[in-house]
């Protein structure tokens, strides 16, 4: 039997599944005796990716009678939240309540956890406010809960109410912001934060960076990474991924590519890879994004999922059919299944190079049923190729799926409208208003000088509005002025030549 520091010792330096699975035989076949060595296994397992294998464990725990202490039950909760099993969650807390433990604040606050993980939100909250004792991680545990189940407002009511705040609270603030798309809030309150005197760490970075690269913000994301170095935080390799995914997002090629340089390709992943090959896809540089596949293979770091969609859209960028259907197929010769964002991405390679028809068959043949993006990406290239009739059955199509959504119903008016169909445009225009369905207000941002300005058409109300106005009507003017001249140009050209 292994001793209690020899199987610590073991479990630390354990480095993959299979090493751990190995130290579990042993101990299985001379016999786990105690409450220690089942706790040890139960939290290895909890932090895998087969993180049933906890619960197994405890049920075998329970039929040799070794009874579970308070150090069992976190474990075994950390496992229930990765599995997201509700029912097995609920289980979990029947013996927390059972055996007496439920007044211990570390276990409370490990149901929490795994309620708020499988977005329970109301025994999560219901645990939380009948704990006799609170600390930080207990209002911590509820306001992720919160966050995860996408209630913004009520984190926000928890996070007032909180008696004190250190800087974990703040970034579970600032990265339920983000997960809810709530960008501009969650560089509102990193600033709340360097007001309040808290210093960010590695975690409220990647929060911060992950709302820059949205919004579009380069000179803030900037100064996020100036902030970085100046302060000395360790750049860590998931650190560096979202500087890459930041600037690349951004439109900063360059400077993505020098972050991503910088670190030895010994140390690096396959996410600071598909962080550059998607950045590079997504901004047209199609050759560029497919070499960098190459040179990620050269260096043996295997692909995922996420690659293939990466390579994927820039073959769409680059309209480059044939390179799409070898990155298609290799996810399934590399062990993967191909998800339904495979299938729209090749939809959209198809669609957008005109290979209308192969589209709609390829959607016809899929094994799935088709999505609202695989349609979407075939309507639009419908609508780019002219092919109309296709274009109002699919637009149709995605009214079905999507009734709620107030962008199908204007794409299928704006089809009818093309085709000078105009009293099914209004009459599907109708239809919307019928349903209770709203069209949302476009919107975009500018950022100036590291200030982000929010325009929204037809809206008068940003300080500078008149004068803003007034610089877009003197372009306006020149842009015609210029045409103008061009036509002339052309004129006297074809004249001369009678």
């Amino acid at each position: 039997m292994l001793s209690e520091s020899l199987l610590l010792t073991s479990l630390e330096k354990c480095k993959s599944l299979s090493h751990l699975n190995q130290i579990h035989a042993l101990l299985t076949i001379s016999g786990l005796s105690n409450v220690f060595h089942y706790n040890a296994i139960i939290r290895a397992f909890s932090s895998t990716k087969f993180p049933y294998k906890s619960v197994s464990t405890f049920v075998s725990m329970l039929r040799n009678d070794v009874i579970a202490n308070h150090l069992t039950y976190p474990f075994l909760a950390k496992a229930s939240a990765r599995i997201l099993d509700l029912k097995l969650s609920g289980s979990v807390h029947g013996l927390v309540f059972r055996t007496g433990y439920a007044s211990d604040m570390f276990v409370s606050n490990s149901l929490v956890h795994m309620y708020g993980s499988c977005r329970d939100i109301v025994s999560a909250r219901k645990v939380f406010d009948e704990m006799p004792m609170k600390n930080s991680v207990s209002w911590n545990s509820v306001m992720d809960a919160y966050a995860k189940c996408g209630d913004v407002n009520l984190m926000r009511k928890v996070f007032d109410m909180m008696p004190q705040r250190d800087v974990i609270t703040w970034s579970s603030l600032i990265d339920g912001y983000v997960k809810d798309g709530n960008y501009v809030d969650a560089l509102a309150v990193f600033e709340e934060m360097g007001a309040g005197g808290v210093e960010p760490n590695e975690v409220t970075m990647i929060s911060v960076l992950c709302a820059c690269s949205h919004l579009g913000t380069l000179e803030q994301g900037r100064m996020m990474h100036k902030y970085i170095v100046e302060n000395g935080l360790p750049l860590t390799l998931t650190l560096r991924t979202s500087l890459v995914d930041m600037y690349a997002k951004c439109g900063a090629i360059d400077e993505a590519l020098a972050v991503f340089r910088a670190v030895s390709v010994r140390k690096t992943d396959v996410l600071i890879w598909n962080a550059m090959i998607g950045g590079l896809a997504t901004h047209g540089f199609t050759r560029e994004a497919l070499e960098m596949y190459v040179e990620m293979q050269d260096s043996v770091i295997r692909p995922d999922e996420i690659t293939y969609l990466c390579l994927l859209s820039a073959c769409a960028h680059g309209g480059l059919v044939k390179e799409a259907w070898k990155y298609f197929k290799s996810i399934a010769q590399n062990g993967m299944v191909p998800q339904s964002e495979h299938y729209a991405c090749v939809v959209d390679v198809l669609a957008r190079a005109g290979q209308l028809k192969e589209a709609y068959e390829f959607i016809h043949e899929m094994k799935m049923k088709p999505t609202a993006s695989m349609l979407g990406a075939l309507l639009s290239g419908c609508i780019n190729h002219r092919k109309l009739d296709i274009a109002e059955a699919v637009g149709r199509k995605l009214i079905e799926l999507e009734p709620d959504h107030d962008g199908r119903y204007i794409g299928l008016s704006n089809v009818y409208a093309v085709k000078n169909c105009w009293d099914e445009s209004r009459t599907t225009r109708e239809s919307m208003e019928t349903r209770g369905v709203r069209k949302v207000a476009g919107y975009s941002y500018v950022e100036i000088l590291g200030t982000l300005h929010r325009f929204i058409a037809h809206d008068q109300t940003h300080p500078h509005s008149e004068q803003i106005n007034l610089m877009l009507n003197l372009i306006v003017k020149q842009m015609k002025l210029k045409s103008d001249r061009e036509r002339q140009r052309h004129i006297l050209y074809v004249m001369n030549d009678m």
